[in-house]
């Protein structure tokens, strides 16, 4: 979203700029907080560090059309001062309190989604991770498909040959278009790290689709970017919000550092978790407060 802004407001002129504004003000979709880790929200206009919950939800493709549930979870900080931005991947069993659902019962975290949208899902994982979680977005199955698609295809390193959804993905460098894509995506039962590999990849495809992006090629697809954002995309970020940052956040972009929050599987009431031991979460958290200047 922050690069379609950055050529829209730095690159190619009035028509560019009025249609991703357009576009932009689709996908805005404000949310209901009761509590904020922040007493006063983050001022952008100072160039202060935060935070945005990337949720990648399990609907919108392959015939699903519920609520559904966060099967993708990723805490982005992005620091100006630094110019470094650093995503963090939770595994979507991860078992925590579930925050503003049965007296915050404890569940899989991606059910936070399912129980009470991204509000809910914010709350839990800022809990969580004792971090203010300042924004959201959220793409649909269908969405990300589009936008790979959109893009061209993007181009990713396979560390081992699998087949998934009657595709075969071969070993080393692949280019996958958009329903190769999902299908990478989705992958974990024949992955020997599990859900761990298969966020590998979805961060992999993130990072895939910016680098597209960044490309003359990825620019002068800008319409059916947006297109693939429309309907699919969904944050809490005003128009206004995404052009400060893709204005003054810019050399923030330049280095993206990713993680990922381990922990171990274990079985309740027949039900398959993960346990996150406290070094590891306290790791994650001090990472997460480092990058927020906290």
């Amino acid at each position: 979203m922050l690069v379609v802004l950055v050529v829209a407001v730095v690159g190619f002129g009035a028509k560019v700029y009025f249609d991703v504004k357009g576009s932009m003000n689709e996908t805005y979709e404000s949310v209901k907080r009761e509590d904020s880790a922040r007493d006063t929200a983050v001022d952008l206009s100072k160039q202060e560090a935060f935070s945005v919950l990337l949720l990648g939800i399990d609907t919108g493709d392959l015939g699903r059309t519920e609520q559904g549930r966060s099967d993708t979870m990723m805490v982005a900080t992005v620091n100006p001062q630094d110019k470094q931005t650093t995503l963090v991947s939770i595994a979507r069993d991860t078992y925590v309190p579930i925050i503003g659902h049965e007296n915050n019962a404890e569940d899989k975290i991606n059910h936070a989604y399912a129980f009470g949208g991204a509000a809910m899902s914010m709350a839990t994982v800022e809990n969580y991770l004792d971090i203010p979680i300042d924004h959201y977005v959220a793409i649909n199955m269908k969405g990300l498909k589009e936008l790979v698609d959109a893009v061209g295809g993007i181009t990713v390193t396979n560390d081992a040959a699998f087949t998934q959804d009657d595709y075969t993905f071969n070993e080393g460098k692949i280019t996958l278009d958009g329903d190769e894509a999902l299908a990478y995506s989705r992958m974990r039962k024949e992955d020997p790290n599990g859900d761990y590999g298969r966020q590998e990849r979805q961060r992999e495809i993130v990072i895939g689709v910016v680098n597209k992006l960044v490309s003359m090629e990825g620019i002068t697809k800008y319409q059916e970017v947006l297109e693939a954002m429309e309907t699919n995309v969904k944050t809490d970020m005003s128009f206004s919000n995404m052009q400060t940052i893709a204005l003054d956040y810019r050399e923030a972009f330049t280095t993206v550092k990713t993680d990922q929050m381990q922990g171990e599987g274990f079985m309740l009431n027949g039900i398959s978790y993960q346990d996150v031991s406290d070094d590891e979460l306290k790791r994650v958290q001090d990472l997460l407060d480092d990058e927020l200047g906290l």
